[in-house]
């Protein structure tokens, strides 16, 4: 069933009738029920033998005692088809043209084929409007905010600010260039295909944020400058995830972790959800550009940011991003249920941790230092082992500048965790950071945790 009403994001237009769907899950349940019958032919023989059996017994006990029918009708009321609910790539088509970025209200009742349905999402609305109320909306164009719970897939916040086209959701947008957030992708191809740790040292010449060609040779001076790859990727230098690109990694390679960690490839949500784009072709500055971040070409949604930091906090496994907790029609009937999916795994668990390691370094001691300034003196943040990676890179008319931060917060005393990705477009003087709007989250989201958790301790210890 999934795929048959799927839409094509360029043509919002297409809808099928709600009617024709269900006529269609019937016909599925209908064939369903043949097959299972077909295949599970021992299985109802079972069931039969079962119940002559039982009816055998009743018959020469004077028919007192009728537990086995009873039992025997169960089991077989049992082996009928489960009435199926829509499929997650799906929801779209009952959802139509309702928004759900910026919510106000949970859940949220859809009229659809002459029916009303509540769509109950996964969203805290507390920590979405505490967002919503601390955006820059003067300085900014562009604003994106998703947080989302990696061990399930749960978006715990979707906020949202365009200031060119209000009705468009930047969260789900894909045209941003990544920028240096595609260094992730390239420390996960470098660890796993060469065997690189934290601790792997590389040379480079020049300014750590400049890539120009002259810096990606092998060639050494008393210039010269050795780096851990820990520190380069903490620091951002753009010189050696170019040489990495250039002179380490082929072109295959650098293609197939950008494929794995879902670039070039539809992800199921409930809304629309464009691709993130990246093309690698075999000539060595390009591919420099790449690895590095060092281009325009190479774009990224702020949901696409999430779920690329959750392969990093699940072992390698990026999970997929979900908005709906569930739909039931006007009589209360389910039509649609979430479960936890998740996409194959990007990378091993070993590569995984070195990425943790990479990650973490970038807020202790790397670019996103400034902005968790004091976080091991503060109530909130002390209590959180915390990562990430900064991005920036101008527009080509040069007159909005891209900043990123991806990263994830981990609870150090327990197994709470989340992952934030926000992108933030600048216009003529810097407004709020991306990095402190993902301090902003996971300060909020982990005050109210921490509070509830302590409650919740005291009520049962009282």
């Amino acid at each position: 069933m999934t795929g048959l009403f799927k839409r094509n994001h360029t043509n919002s237009s297409v809808q099928p009738s709600w009617k024709a769907y269900q006529q269609h899950l019937k016909r599925n349940r209908r064939l369903s029920g043949r097959v299972q019958l077909h295949r599970g032919h021992w299985a109802v023989a079972g069931v039969l033998v079962l119940a002559i059996v039982a009816f055998w017994w009743i018959m020469s006990t004077g028919g007192n005692d009728v537990t086995v029918l009873r039992d025997t009708g169960s089991a077989l009321a049992e082996a009928q088809p489960v009435p199926a609910l829509i499929d997650k790539s799906d929801v779209h088509i009952l959802l139509g043209e309702t928004r759900l970025i910026n919510l106000e209200e949970n859940p949220v009742k859809v009229n659809f084929d002459g029916r009303t349905y509540q769509v109950s999402t996964s969203l805290d609305l507390e920590l979405q409007q505490y967002l919503l109320k601390k955006m820059d909306r003067v300085n900014s164009r562009y604003i994106a905010i998703v947080a989302m719970e990696p061990s399930t897939g749960r978006l715990l916040a979707m906020a949202g600010f365009n200031k060119i086209d209000p009705g468009l959701d930047p969260c789900q947008t894909a045209d941003y260039p990544a920028a240096s957030l595609f260094k992730i992708v390239t420390a996960a191809s470098a660890v796993e295909e060469k065997g690189y740790t934290a601790g792997s040292r590389f040379n480079f010449n020049g300014y750590k944020h400049t890539l120009y060609k002259r810096q990606l040779t092998d060639q050494t001076n008393r210039y010269t400058n050795s780096i851990s790859l820990k520190d380069s990727f903490a620091q951002s230098v753009n010189p050696v995830f170019g040489k990495i690109g250039a002179l380490v990694l082929e072109q295959q390679a650098l293609q197939a972790y950008g494929d794995a960690f879902a670039f070039n490839r539809e992800v199921d949500f409930e809304l629309p959800w464009p691709i993130s784009r990246l093309t690698v072709n075999d000539e060595s500055y390009h591919r420099a550009e790449i690895a590095s971040g060092f281009n325009r070409r190479t774009t990224l949604s702020p949901l696409h940011g999430a779920l690329i930091v959750s392969a990093v906090v699940n072992d390698g496994i990026p999970v997929e991003p979900t908005l709906i907790d569930r739909i039931v029609d006007d009589a209360g009937t389910p039509v649609y249920q979430s479960q936890p999916r998740f996409l194959q795994a990007a990378v091993s668990p070993k590569t995984a941790k070195v990425l943790d390691q990479l990650m973490t370094a970038t807020v202790t001691s790397g670019t996103a230092k400034k902005v968790f300034r004091g976080h091991t003196r503060n109530k909130v943040l002390s209590r959180l082992k915390l990562g990430g990676k900064t991005g920036s890179i101008y527009n080509r008319a040069h007159d909005a500048r891209f900043d990123w931060f991806a990263g994830f917060a981990t609870e150090k005393k327990g197994t709470e965790t989340i992952v934030v990705s926000v992108m933030v477009a600048h216009e003529d003087y810097i407004g709020i950071r991306a990095g402190q709007y993902a301090r902003m989250v996971i300060e909020q989201y982990f005050k109210d945790y921490f509070a509830k958790k302590e409650q919740t301790g005291k009520d049962s210890s009282g």
